[in-house]
């Protein structure tokens, strides 16, 4: 049984939802009320049954991403009230549940708000840039064959932990959406980290930070300036500590890869 009709006490919501048909339109916030919501469905859950009843009025649906729905994909990028993913921490937007609110509460969902992040249509934006960032660098390079011997390489617990938890990143982009700057430092961050904290990733190390600092401007995201929400609206809790652990790869790189300065000879 679907949480829609499921028994129990329903919610009354009233919903501020952007509309944009595309890009180069214009957007706008539109108005819609729903009298029978469960407190046990997800805030997708309440998306679609707003959906479904905008089709049978006959009227277009709300676009807006989504695919695990179980906080894994990073797909379900929304600013709820003015905080990427809604009012939980460590919560993606599809394990949000509308529990989390009261009867009678007014909810404005919006897009991602980047110049990074152009609005593709209503609530979905083109993340694509994100996946740029990795092409020019996030991965490690190894040749094919068979598998190593696990224990061939030993890795110390602690840079295996800190990897791990940099590897968590599901790129949503929430860092980017947060940031007053939309700044893309903590998802890029966490890319090197997770990769440059272990053995497999200690060979291209230079080369990758200087490439994916590099796309990243390219692609128009923001500086850092300190202002940590990026961290805060994080739902898988990445640290704010891998940003400046990505500056000091950088600026170490940077120096070790600047041409050196030929000796000047004497003029007549």
């Amino acid at each position: 049984m679907s949480a829609s009709s499921s028994s129990g006490p329903k919610m009354k919501i009233n919903l501020r939802v952007w509309r944009q048909k595309s890009k180069n339109e214009p957007g706008k916030l539109e108005n819609h009320t729903l009298n029978d919501v469960s407190p046990d469905m997800s805030f997708l859950e309440m998306l679609d049954v707003l959906n479904n009843r905008l089709v049978a009025q006959g009227q277009e649906a709300i676009a807006f991403d989504h695919d695990c729905r179980e906080g894994i994909c990073g797909s379900c990028s929304l600013v709820i009230d003015g905080k990427a993913h809604g009012p939980n921490p460590e919560t993606t937007t599809c394990q949000l549940h509308m529990r989390s609110y009261h009867d009678g509460a007014s909810i404005t969902v919006e897009p991602f708000r980047a110049n990074a992040f152009p609005v593709v249509k209503d609530l979905v934006v083109d993340r694509s840039a994100f996946d740029r960032i990795i092409a020019a660098g996030g991965y490690i390079s190894v040749n094919t064959g068979s598998a190593p011997e696990a224990n061939s390489t030993p890795v110390p617990k602690p840079d295996a932990d800190l990897s791990m938890d940099h590897a968590a990143c599901i790129g949503c982009g929430a860092c980017v959406a947060a940031c007053p700057n939309a700044s893309a430092m903590l998802f890029v961050s966490a890319k090197i980290s997770h990769l440059s904290l272990l053995p497999q990733g200690a060979p291209e190390r230079e080369a990758r930070v200087l490439a994916m600092v590099d796309a990243m401007d390219r692609e128009g995201f923001g500086n850092c300036t300190n202002h940590y929400e990026c961290g805060a609206a994080c739902p898988k809790g990445i640290p704010v500590e891998s940003i400046a652990r990505m500056n000091r790869q950088f600026l170490s790189s940077a120096l070790k890869s600047r041409p050196a300065s030929g000796k000047q000879e004497d003029g007549a």
